[in-house]
This record gives C-alpha cells, structure tokens and sequence, in this order.
C-alpha cells in the first residue's frame, strides 16, 4: 500500500497491518517542528488519502522519535521572516489541517511525547487521540505574541468545553496526559512502550469494519455536529441510505447469517 503514496521529506510512512497506514512525523531532530516542507507533505498525505485512499481504512498519525510528539510551528525557520512570507506558510498549514479534519478514512492520533502549539492542533483535528503516559500538551501560542490559528480555538472547546478552553488557550499552561484524559482530549493514556500497540490494535478493529459504513458514519457525526439535532438527523439518514445499495451490506447481512467473518471490500 505504501508504495502507492509519494514519498515525502518529512514523513515516513508504514504498513503495520492489511488496510492499516501509519503517518509518521519525521523530524526529530528538529522536534519534529512543522516547517513549511512538513506542511506541504501533509497537505499533501491528506489530500491523497482523500482522492483516493490506496487500500488504507484506518490512520494511526505518530511521530519518530520519543519525547516529542511535535514542538510546533518551526521557530527557528520562521525567525526574520517577512509578514508575507509568514502568512504564506501558514496558509499551507491552514489548508493541510483543513485536509486532515476532512479526510474521510480515520485518523487516530497517537502522541508518543509532547505536543505543543500547532502540533497540539494535529491531535485535536484527528478524530481521536491515545497519549502516552508521560506526554504533555500546550496551545502556547499567546506567550508568542500569536493565537492558535490550526483550529485550537475551534477544536479545544469541542473537546473540553468553552471554559476550560479558555483557561487552557488564555494562559498558555501545559498539562500532563493524566489531565488531557480527564478533560476529555484523550480517549487513552498508555506507557510510551505499549502505545502504539494500542493504537493499532484500533486501528485494525476499525479496518476489519465495513470501510464505506466508516467513513460515512464519521461524515455523518462530523458534518452532523456542526448543525442542529434535526438536521443532523436528516444527514444520518442520507448518509445511511447510500450504503443500503452496497454489496458490502449484502456481504455483512450474509456473513452473519451464515455466522463467518465478513470478506469487506469497500464497493
């Protein structure tokens, strides 16, 4: 499957499982910083996976290296940088984060270390997230003469709610995985050593499932989340009708009533 994908500066990228893809963030000497090479290569790993997903039905998104999981936007490459030249960048980090949250096939976030500022802002634009035991989180933006601009303001209060939002956004304060879990930015918390095996073995859970049921259940909870209740509800039924046609809820009804493991396509 890998080999169907460019080949990326500052991602590797693996194959764990059958259907199962891992994005891995590779720069770890630089803390793996998002520079604007790491920008281009994830809008461009998300818009693939969007146009066609190449056998993949489930991301786990992790990071090389231990202790970090990403520092952020890369200070070092933006010190003297022009107002235009500023602005530029983050519009590809804009549009690669946009690619992210839209990408139909899941994406799993597992923060193998710290994740501050925009690195902070991948995790909480997956669709959910495990955390290693001895990682941190921060949105340290305003410390920096800045705002979380990736949809920190957007996403956190999702997670967490509108005041601790707030208070974690306004003060800029870091917090260990014990507290992400409580608030609600985690769905986990794992020693380093045992994460990504969680993180796959959920992965593979979800890749064993129906690949089309997946994506349009997790359409319909995204887009339905942005609306009322009823027309949340009207999506649901849209996007469940579209998948009463497909030979794999043929398979799905067959394979139970027949009491064996479905053989899923995704047509």
């Amino acid at each position: 499957m890998i080999d169907k994908f460019p080949r990326f500066e500052t991602l590797a990228l693996e194959e764990p499982a059958p259907h199962v893809l891992v994005v891995r963030l590779n720069r770890p000497g630089s803390a793996n910083a998002m520079n604007t090479q790491m920008g281009r290569d994830l809008l461009s790993i998300w818009t693939a996976l969007t146009e066609d997903a190449r056998g993949a039905r489930c991301v786990i998104f992790t990071a090389a290296g231990g202790r970090v999981f990403c520092a952020g936007a890369d200070l070092k490459e933006r010190n003297g940088m022009t107002d235009a030249d500023w602005q530029a960048q983050h519009e590809i980090f804009e549009r690669a984060f946009l690619a992210l949250m839209d990408c139909p096939v899941p994406v799993i976030a597992a923060a193998n270390g710290h994740a501050y500022a925009g690195g902070f802002e991948m995790l909480l634009a997956s669709d959910f997230a495990y955390g290693a035991e001895t990682a941190r989180f921060a949105l340290t933006e305003v410390t920096l003469g800045i705002m979380p601009g990736a949809g920190g303001t957007q996403n956190l209060p999702r997670a967490v709610g509108e005041r601790r939002a707030k208070e974690i956004i306004l003060t800029g304060t870091p917090f260990n995985a014990q507290q992400a879990l409580e608030w609600g930015v985690l769905n986990a918390v794992h020693p380093e050593a045992d994460l990504f095996a969680a993180a796959l073995a959920t992965a593979e859970r979800i890749a064993g499932n129906a690949p089309l049921s997946v994506r349009q259940a997790k359409r319909s909870m995204h887009y339905g989340m942005q609306t009322d209740l009823r027309t949340g509800l009207r999506f649901e039924i849209e996007a469940y009708n579209r998948l009463v046609s497909t030979e794999d809820r043929v398979e799905g009804i067959l394979s139970f009533n027949e009491k064996r493991k479905p053989n899923f396509k995704g047509r």
